[in-house]
């Protein structure tokens, strides 16, 4: 017996108009105006609630694999290091399975629209940060002796009251409050669109992100795993799709259901008033403020440029709604989301190619301003992270807690470990941001500050190289030395893109973006040294006029004016 669960604004249809066995049956489009139930919210249930073969009474009708027996031979392998015996390593490229869509009048050009979605964009393999030569597999005369890895959750819902919620809200409220709408051309889908997005949770393809992750890094670092004598401890933070991108990543890693046994997970609060590293906007003020919006501030302004077009057009093919520049750059936004939560999205061909690159550089703008170099308190944020490093790095505990560190969780050898060969931490995209600009990764920067009524060429600070869903930040370290096998040099990279390390300090020029690990712990001393976490993220100020800021902390020499 099939079953189903609705929970709709209104129910929108019996189910007996459902498709052969509950499949969804194409809604035929009205001959005038919008249907009453446009843009209201639907969302599924599951499992069934009132599912009559489920709890521990059934358990005896289905032993799991232990009970059973008969596994058949089950002889180990020993571990992969693709990253280490292979000639060249995979890319990432495309998102199956999502339909990558085409462009408004342009539908035949294979044009990958994805990658211009900047945060919200999948995680692909960036070609070059600017050593082109360099790749991720160990630079001869090297050997891998640990690695680090922050990675990003993978794609989700929108965050609350984003968007394209408030543009489904607007289309609703346009045919219950008021006289309603007709929608033709391109648009005509919207007559009986309704608003399938939830709120904040990994979509299925955000949880295949991870699980691939997982399944991909046990194949290029695996064989660290040899020189742990304890059990690994990953970290993530404690909000639903950080946990489950966390656990994705440990099943695609460790195996099923290995990953239950095989590591420990530590969750550390994500909410105001905790430190955390993995999440240090909950205690730095500053970045819940009009400092922390000068992004979107920014955002705003280059929005209102290059979205007047299709404004225009948009509301040529529709009568009863009138959309403003911030609806259009909603449907951006449902495009992007509908396409990583549900496979495609009808909003994405209503868009020129042109006008997803204007989209592409509203991210940048309001990365820059709001989480990259351009903020006064990004360093401040990402510091944390770049102090629990050194630590990690040098096996020395923290003893002063000034930043986001959680000290409770970094006091304890159990809760944080410093000697392991493989350390991983899940975090968001912002974070990421904050980190590699609090490390100073100069050359993501160096054609800031960005201008917000053009897209400057050169474009060095691209949202969706740095940030996109499932990002993945990695450290090598190694040992380069024939007479000793102790670390001696660390190289970054980021998605499967070297990093080079010219703007940390000591740090030399290199082809395979390698610096000696002294040099480097010295340049991020250097950088814990001059950022000023209780300034820049708890003093009352506001940002410079114009904000020429290039290296994410407020201008030592304004922090004694009145600004």
């Amino acid at each position: 017996m099939l079953s189903s669960v609705c929970v709709v604004v209104a129910c929108l249809l019996p189910l007996a108009s459902a498709g052969i066995w509950g499949a969804p049956a194409r809604r035929a489009t009205p001959k005038a105006g919008a249907s009453a139930f446009v843009g209201s919210t639907t969302s599924f249930a599951f499992p069934p609630p009132s599912a009559t073969n489920a709890g521990s009474a059934f358990s005896t009708f289905f032993p799991d694999a232990s009970e059973v027996g008969f596994p058949g031979p089950t002889p180990t392998g020993d571990e992969a290091a693709e990253i280490v015996t292979a000639t060249s390593v995979p890319k990432v490229s495309g998102a199956f399975p999502l339909l990558n869509p085409s462009t408004f009048g342009n539908k035949s050009t294979a044009f990958d629209v994805t990658r211009l979605w900047g945060n919200l964009a999948p995680m692909f393999s960036v070609d070059s940060f600017g050593l082109p030569d360099a790749n991720e597999l160990i630079p001869a005369g090297c050997d891998l002796q640990q690695v680090h890895l922050v990675h990003r959750h993978g794609a989700r819902y929108p965050t609350t009251g984003a968007p394209p919620s408030a543009l489904a809200a607007k289309l609703h409220n346009a045919t219950v409050n008021g006289t309603g709408f007709t929608a033709t051309g391109d648009l005509e889908f919207l007559n009986t669109w309704t608003y399938k997005l939830g709120a904040e949770l990994l979509t299925p393809f955000g949880r295949q992100q991870l699980y691939d992750l997982g399944a991909s890094f046990r194949v290029k670092y695996g064989a660290l795993l040899k020189n742990f004598t304890d059990l690994p401890v990953f970290r993530t933070t404690s909000e639903n799709r950080m946990v489950a991108s966390a656990l994705n990543f440990a099943a695609g890693f460790f195996g099923i259901p290995d990953y239950q046994t095989d590591y420990q997970q530590v969750i550390s609060i994500e909410n105001p008033g905790f430190n955390n590293s993995l999440a240090p906007f909950d205690t730095c003020n500053n970045s819940n403020n009009a400092i922390g919006n000068f992004g979107a501030v920014q955002e705003a302004k280059w929005v209102a440029i290059y979205l007047q077009d299709a404004t225009k057009r948009l509301n040529s093919m529709i009568k009863g709604v009138t959309f403003e520049v911030s609806d259009v750059f909603g449907m951006q936004q449902t495009c992007a989301y509908e396409t990583v939560a549900l496979g495609f999205s009808a909003f994405c061909d209503l868009f020129t190619q042109e006008e997803w690159e204007g989209y592409e550089y509203a991210n940048d703008l309001s990365f820059w301003y709001g989480e990259g170099p351009g903020s006064p308190t990004t360093s401040a944020q990402g510091i944390g992270y770049v102090q629990e490093l050194i630590a990690r790095l040098t096996q020395t505990p923290l003893t002063e807690f000034n930043s986001t560190v959680n000290s409770t969780i970094v006091s304890s050898n159990v809760t944080f470990p410093l000697s392991q060969p493989i350390f991983v931490d899940a975090t968001h995209d912002v974070v990421i941001a904050n980190i590699v600009t609090a490390m100073n990764f100069t050359s993501l920067a160096k054609n800031g500050p960005l201008p917000t009524d053009h897209i400057p060429k050169g474009q060095t600070y691209v949202t969706s190289q740095i940030s996109p869903f499932a990002s993945r930040f990695v450290g090598q370290v190694l040992s380069c030395s024939s007479s000793s096998s102790q670390p001696t040099h660390i190289r970054w990279i980021l998605n499967d893109a070297v990093l080079p390390m010219t703007g940390i300090q000591g740090c030399k020029e290199d082809k395979n973006g390698l610096c000696e690990l002294d040099a480097f712990i010295s340049g991020m001393k250097t950088r814990i040294g001059e950022t000023d976490y209780a300034f820049d993220c708890l003093a009352n100020y506001t940002i410079p006029n114009p904000d020429l800021i290039i290296d994410g902390r407020f201008p030592a020499n304004l922090r004694n004016q009145t600004i």
